[in-house]
């Protein structure tokens, strides 16, 4: 039994097919075939279904495909104590950003970082919270930044900052003459929200419903981007919350729509999660400076609360 012939198994696991899983391990399908065969002849069982299409695992192969990622895992843990041991930061590392998060952070950190750890193989890619849990546990990501608490038992997390709510209201709406929002000032009634499976449009809907009594769950209108519902509340459909950091890019002629809350305002965590198994620390170290570091620099000029969690 091989490391190689695992990581071949966990391949198949993943993809259900040989030659997906061949051309993710950059191998000839005839090499992982022989290689999984040689494997199961060893232990003397079947792993994979072949029979079906696509291939599944068998009763035991679901528990040898379990204890596999383990071990994986572990020989992966070795090289990362080597490479700390040498202060070495660099090699491939795999990262999930949630969408509210993806278009304002990673420009703000993406070409420092990379200048500053030019050996440091980044591959971002955008996700949704549940698919970075999911991600994590399979070991396909080395990290994420995601909007916390998760309260995973087996994610740790290391908060980066806090960002605060910011109200977006048009012109026609109830509360367009104020000058700062309360929280008890939000309906859900009136509120764009984000469409299910983003994480933000929970919080605005927890926001919303501690200081209502009756919350009506049937919404007006929901969206994929932020970007869209700041058109639709231009159109007169309602307000929107937005994350601080979006607020940023807004246009000078739409800034006055912008209502900030008064203290203390709502905000979110947002934080770097890794796995307990802490992989490639050295990276998330960095990573974490990184950002928490150019935040800090980015809104020095703004009367707002959105630093390191040493400030809350």
């Amino acid at each position: 039994m091989t490391i190689t012939q695992l990581k071949y198994a966990l391949a198949i696991a993943e993809h259900k097919n040989f030659t997906k899983a061949a051309e993710k391990c950059f191998v000839t399908q005839p090499t992982l075939s022989t290689q999984i065969q040689k494997l199961e002849d060893e232990l003397d069982i079947i792993i994979f279904d072949r029979g079906k299409k696509p291939i599944e695992l068998t009763e035991v192969g679901r528990k040898i495909v379990y204890q596999a990622r383990n071990i994986v895992n572990e020989a992966d843990r070795i090289q990362d104590i080597v490479d700390q041991q040498k202060g070495f930061i660099g090699g491939e590392f795999r990262l999930g950003i949630i969408p509210t998060v993806m278009p304002t952070l990673l420009p703000m950190f993406l070409k420092s970082f990379i200048k500053k750890y030019p050996k440091v193989k980044l591959k971002i890619e955008e996700l949704t919270t549940d698919e970075i849990l999911t991600r994590i546990s399979d070991g396909h990501l080395d990290a994420a930044i995601a909007a916390t608490p998760l309260e995973s038992e087996n994610i740790k997390e290391r908060v980066l900052y806090y960002e605060p709510f910011v109200a977006y209201i048009p012109d026609n709406h109830r509360l367009k003459d104020k000058k700062t929002i309360e929280t008890s000032d939000l309906s859900i009634d009136d509120m764009l929200l984000l469409e299910d499976g983003h994480c933000f449009r929970d919080g605005v809907i927890n926001l919303c419903k501690t200081f209502k009594d009756q919350v009506d769950e049937t919404f007006q209108l929901e969206s994929g981007s932020i970007e869209t519902l700041i058109k639709l509340s231009n159109e007169g459909m309602g307000m929107t919350l937005l994350p601080y950091l979006h607020t940023l890019d807004i246009k000078e002629k739409l800034s006055p729509h912008l209502k900030f809350f008064s203290e203390p305002s709502p905000a979110r965590e947002v934080s770097i999660i890794y796995h307990k198994s802490e992989l490639k620390m050295q990276i998330i170290d960095a990573m974490h400076d990184v950002i928490s570091g150019i935040i800090r620099g980015a809104i020095a000029f703004q009367n707002v609360e959105i630093i390191s969690p040493k400030a809350k």
